[in-house]
This record gives C-alpha cells, structure tokens and sequence, in this order.
C-alpha cells in the first residue's frame, strides 16, 4: 500500500524501501511515513516537508545525467546487456571494455530515441551501447571515448552458476558444525584456537571422514579487553581475531631461548590456574595473558625471509590493513568507540591520524603483525584439513555485519549508513523483533565504490576456505533497518542490488574454486530461494522448520538439493535441549514470549509429536543397546537428513557429544551468556578437544553420517 505522499513514494521505490511486508503469521503490515523519512535521512536525503521531498525527488531525476557513464555495472556471462552514456549534446561517444588482461574490446551502438537535455545550463545527450554475451569472467573497466577524452567505471562479469567445486564431483559430503572459541585442547589458553581447528580438522576426517569443519565467523573483535563476546557483532569482518592465535604456533617461538619460552608458559599456566572452575569462556582474561605472550614474541624480530613474507603480506594488504592497525592503536588510547575520540581523530585521512601513526609506529606494525600470524595459522588450518583429505577443509561464516563503533565503520564511515540499526522484524523465535545494532551498509554508496568493500570481504574470506557461510543472506537482498531510539516494530525492509552482490559473491566463489551456503531461514520471500537456486548457491534446511502448510514434516524427498541441511543450528540449543524444550523456557524466563509458556510448550510438544511420529513410522528411531531414548531420537533425526537429497549435511559438535547446552539465544546480550558457554558432555561438564576424540557418542553419530552398520571405536590415548 502507497505512502499518501507522492515524493515519499517515488524516494522510497528509488533506495529500496519498502512500504509494507507481509509478517511471519502472513498478516500485512504498513510502513509508517515517518519511519521511511528516517531511513531516507540515512541515506543522505532529507525528505522531512513536502518541499524538501519533492526538491529531493528533482534531484535524483537529473542525476543520472549528470553521469558519463554508471558507476559501476554488474551483469552475468552469457546475458547481453544495455548501457546509457551522456556527453555534450551532439557530439560523438564511442565505449570499449578494458578488460582485466589489458585487452581492448570496442562495444557497439544501439539506437537511443532519448532527446538531449538541459543540465545545469549544458545541452547533455544520450547514447546507448551494447555490452556483449561473450565477455570475460572478471573486473573489467567500462572505457568511455569523447572529444579527445577518456572517461572510465567499473565493469564486473560474473558466473551464471557456481555449484559445487570441481573437486567433489556428484558426491554428498558431510562435515561438522562449531564455535571455534568454545573447543578448548589442553594447550590453548582457555579459549579454542586455530591450532585447535587445525587438530579438530585432522581428528573429523581422520577418524569420522567428515569433509569440512563450519566454524563461527574469525572476524576481529575489540584488540584488547574488554572484548565483545559475540563473534556476530565484530569490529571488523576483513580481519581476524587474536584471540584465536597460538603463541607456540608462530615460528619465532621455536628459536626462543629457555628464558623466553618459560615466560610464555608461565603466563599459560597461571591463566589456566585463573580460569579453574570457571564455567564460562572468559575472553578479555585470555586475551590479556596472550597478548602479553604475543608483545614477547614480537620483540624477538623475524630472519630474512619471514621479514620478506610479512612486508609481501603488507604489501597485498595495503590501505586496508594499515588502517585497521592504526584504529587498534588509536583505542588503545582513545577508548572503545571511535565516535568518542576527538574530533580530528575521526577520520582516518586526517593529519592527526597521520601523525598519531607516526608516533605509535611500533605499535602498529604491532597490530600488523598479529595480523599476517593470523593469515598464517588460518592458513594451517586449512592446509591441515586438505592434507587429511578433507574434500572443503575450513568452511568460514560471514557475520551479517558489524559494531557501529568498530574499525571497519572508521575506516568506512561513509559507506555506512547514520542513524539507523539493522535488525529483523517479529517473527516466531523473536516476537518482540530483534535490533542487532549494527549500521548497515548504504546500497547507493557500495555501487558508487563498485562494490569494493563487498569484493574485499569476500576474497579475504575465501584466500583460505573451501567454503563461506553467507549468515543471513537475505541481507544481500533486503535489510530490516531500524530507526535510532526505535523499536524493530519500527522498520522497514531496504533493498540492496542482489544481482550485483550476489554476482560478486559468486565470482569470487568460482575463482577460489569454492562452495558457498546462504543462511536464508526466517522471512524470506520464496523467490529468493528460487533466485540462489539458479545461481548454484546453497540455502540452508534445518529439520525443526521443514514442514508442510498444515505443520506436518516435509517428506525427505521434497527438501532441496541445493541446501546445507542439519538437525539444528546456533541459535537453537543442541538437539538434546531442543527435545526438552528448553529454547522454549529460556525465552519464558527472558520475556521473549508474546504467549503463554503453557501454550508455547504446549505448541512446542505438538511440533514434536509430529515429527518424531514421523520419523518412527520411517523406522529411524532404533533402540541400540547402551545408547538413551534421547540419544537414540538424536541419531534417528540425522538418518532422516541421509534420506534427503541435500549435498551438504551437517552436524552440530554440540550434538555429537551430547551437549545441551544453548550458545545463543537471539534478542538477548547479557540476561544469557551467549557465546560464552563452553563445549560440555552430556553431564553438562565442560569437555576439552582431547575428550572429544575419545567420544562414543560421536563415533555413533559419525557412523550413522557415514550409512556404516557398526560403530569405530573412538580414537583415544594408548
């Protein structure tokens, strides 16, 4: 339904607003005017009177034409499209692609009935050219010839499908799912690291034949203490987070001599001492005993050739990093929220950035180098699992966003959007709605980068990946953006440039011969599905939601292909927790329920009924000697997922272990100790990776994943 305001309607179909939705119970829902006017002011538009709407609406008519050329075109291989260029009315225009190698390829002309134009007091013409089907995959450049003058933007071919990688063929594979930070070895320091991920990796094929390991997004968090738990709310997703570093894993610790080295595993040790009887993760203590073992390690310098490989690293890194080093030297001194700090050290180009730089030099080349140990050790992790004959390896997630007051918002300022979250609207998990506080990308100002943060991101990502977790990839179409002050009943959905986006995605993808998985769970509009479908990306099937209209199961055979499909996810407790209902108390006990407890148990047991009825009538739910009525229904609901076509099957660690309990419980910050809760057994004990490798209950499961009539035994200490 239209705003009653004429201006308002055409701004708002101009930046992707939306002016209704319809919600998780199908019921329509109208956008307010005030809240499209708050969104339009993050955008740079002030539509607050009718006036200044209308001489907005003016504004963006002419714009266009302003413009030689478009800042930036995305299109697919194989598909012709069409381009308008504007020059001085009257004269002669000719465009041509400069192509990644250096190649010239001069496009034609179409007819453009268009009529010239008075812009600003310059007569200004239109011309149109045809961008072929047979231009090459890549980052090209759109060349524009007139009155002796060249003129150049952004042209991106993408892949018309991505699919699976070359290297899996037509098989199914399954892997694991885990919060890295939780799997804690006996030689980490009190948080699970990525030399932990390395020997997870070598454990999950070795010894279970799981082909990927899909761990909770790396991204940097604050540098030091006090550091924001969850790794959904990072300060930057370009970088990676020291914590997850292993002092004794970077090379200069093996030439240390006895004095330094006992420095190091003394600070280990008394952290451990610390941490005993802790039954949470404790990040800011960790992070304070490894960043002192790490300034240890820094001082020691690096031979000839590593001080070679870290100024290449520099080098491949540039402006970005540089940046991300001086903002983690600049909060060690100026606080957490750069948006506190004065106002001259606000912008990263300014001289007293410049100069601060100077002064702190050391500390960062500091932050730099923590930075190549990290690329270093995910790298390992990689490695690791590939050598053990992982057919993915490492399967990275991509938080949805970032905090306001991190690093990539003040290296990027202008990219994101002022005043506004991002969040979700109502639905069934969430019935108050969720703001996540985190500024949202602007669409406008991506395209006029050409996307280069986006393309930044995910190569990064991928450098050491055999697959990328889009988490809420409905964000690459639409966002739920909530108004500063306001409630998430508050919002509405803006649209991005999905072609664009997800185009981008999926070059990267075929170049880095790489699987990519969108979470798209929640509202979303059933094209979406059909659109990542086409393009060869996968969504994600969890169990508990696949249902029918009427609430009943999705046969196996009706679930998708082209999905990552599992019992469960993050946000939900392990399996065992879900069947206790306790998701379903937890958010009683945190006033997250719009209905009764009674009747939300009540419709709790109901799904259940149905579905174990379900999988009993399937026989999937065995008894097995020496294994629980719980544990039973656990490996009775992943015998389902074999029964699906899904390729990519995953299981939660949590679930393999017996866990029960929850990481995560969405709309909440500190009333749960969200990501912070350990890996434990089913007695609710903490558990360290060493355990894990002695788990019957995962080589039962691991057994069932892999369609074996008889259970390995576990691995363990001989």
């Amino acid at each position: 339904m239209p705003l009653d305001n004429d201006a308002l309607n055409h701004l708002a179909e101009h930046f992707g607003i939306a002016t209704e939705f319809w919600d998780w119970k199908g019921r329509h829902t109208q956008i307010s005017e005030s809240a499209v006017v708050t969104i339009l002011g993050a955008l740079g538009i002030d539509a607050s009177t009718p006036e200044t709407a209308a001489a907005a609406v003016d504004e963006i008519r002419i714009r266009r034409w302003r413009r030689a050329l478009p800042a930036c075109v995305v299109m697919e291989q194989g598909q012709v499209r069409t381009i308008d260029v504007h020059v001085p009315g009257g004269s002669p225009a000719g465009v041509s692609v400069r192509t990644e190698d250096g190649r010239l390829i001069p496009l034609g002309q179409t007819v453009n009935d268009e009529a010239d134009r008075d812009i600003e007091g310059v007569w200004t013409g239109e011309a149109s050219f045809v961008l072929p089907a047979d231009l090459p995959l890549g980052y090209h450049r759109l060349v524009l010839f007139n009155e002796g003058r060249e003129q150049e933007s952004s042209l991106i071919v993408t892949p018309i499908f991505v699919g699976f990688p070359r290297s899996l063929g037509d098989r199914r594979v399954w892997g694991y799912a885990t919060q890295l930070y939780s799997v804690r070895s006996s030689r980490s320091w009190g948080v699970g690291d990525l030399i932990d991920l390395t020997d997870l990796s070598t454990w999950a094929r070795t010894q279970t034949y799981a082909d990927y390991i899909l761990v909770n997004p790396l991204h940097a968090a604050q540098p030091v203490a006090p550091m924001e738990p969850s790794p959904y709310l990072p300060s930057s997703r370009t970088y990676v987070n020291p914590l997850y570093l292993r002092p004794e894993a970077i090379p200069e610790f093996a030439g240390v001599d006895d004095s330094t080295r006992d420095r190091i595993e003394r600070l280990r040790s008394k952290l451990w001492d610390d941490l005993a009887g802790a039954v949470q993760i404790k990040r800011n203590e960790a992070m304070a005993a490894k960043l002192e073992a790490l300034e240890i390690l820094y001082q020691v310098g690096l031979p000839p050739a590593r001080q070679m490989a870290f100024e290449g690293f520099l080098r491949r890194e540039g402006r970005s990093l540089r940046d991300f080093a001086v903002w983690s030297a600049l909060y060690e001194v100026h606080g957490p929220d750069w948006r506190q700090w004065p106002e001259a050290l606000r912008r990263p180009t300014s001289p007293e950035v410049a100069e601060f730089a100077r002064e702190h030099a050391d500390r960062v080349r500091f932050f730099e180098w923590l930075q190549w140990n990290c690329d270093h050790q995910v790298s390992l992790a990689q490695q690791a699992a590939k050598d053990a004959g992982m057919a993915l390896g490492l399967i990275q997630d991509l938080a949805v966003g970032v905090s306001g007051a991190g690093a990539d918002t003040w290296r990027l300022a202008d990219v994101f959007a002022q005043g506004v979250t991002v969040g979700a609207p109502p639905d069934q998990f969430n019935q108050s709605g969720q703001d996540w506080g985190q500024p949202p990308w602007r669409p406008d100002r991506l395209a006029d980068l050409a996307y280069a943060p986006f393309r930044e991101l995910v190569a990064g990502v991928l450098r050491h990946a055999g697959g990328v977790r889009i988490d809420h990839i409905i964000g690459l179409f639409r966002l739920w953006w909530v108004p500063a002050g306001g409630s998430p009943q508050d919002g509405a959905y803006v649209r991005y440039d999905h072609e664009a986006l997800i185009g981008i995605l999926a070059l990267e993808a075929y170049r880095a011969g790489a699987l990519v998985i969108g979470e798209d769970l929640g509202t979303v509009e059933p094209w979406v599905r059909d659109y990542l479908s086409r393009r060869g990306l996968l969504g994600t099937s969890v169990l508990w939601f696949e249902n029918l209209p009427d609430g009943s199961p999705l046969p196996a055979e009706n679930w998708r292909e082209y999905c990552m499909a599992s019992v469960t996810t993050h946000d939900l407790p392990p399996t065992t927790g879900y069947l206790a209902g306790d998701h379903v108390r937890l958010r009683h006990d945190l006033g997250l329920l719009t209905e009764t407890l009674e009747e939300e148990l009540a419709h709790n047991e109901e799904e259940q009924r149905r579905l174990l009825t379900h999988l009993h009538d399937l026989g999937l739910i065995v008894p097995e000697e020496g294994v629980d009525e719980v544990e039973s229904t656990v490996l009775g609901m992943h015998r389902f997922l074999l029964r699906t076509p899904a390729r990519v099957l995953n299981v939660a660690l949590t679930d393999a272990v017996g866990d029960r309990l929850t990481q995560n419980q969405p709309g909440t910050i500190d009333e749960y100790p969200n990501w912070r809760v350990p890996l434990s057994g089913p007695d609710g004990e903490p558990m360290l990776l060493e355990d894990v490798y002695c788990s019957e209950r995962a080589m039962r499961l691991s057994a069932v994943m892999n369609g074996f009539q008889t259970v390995p035994a576990p691995w363990g200490p001989r």
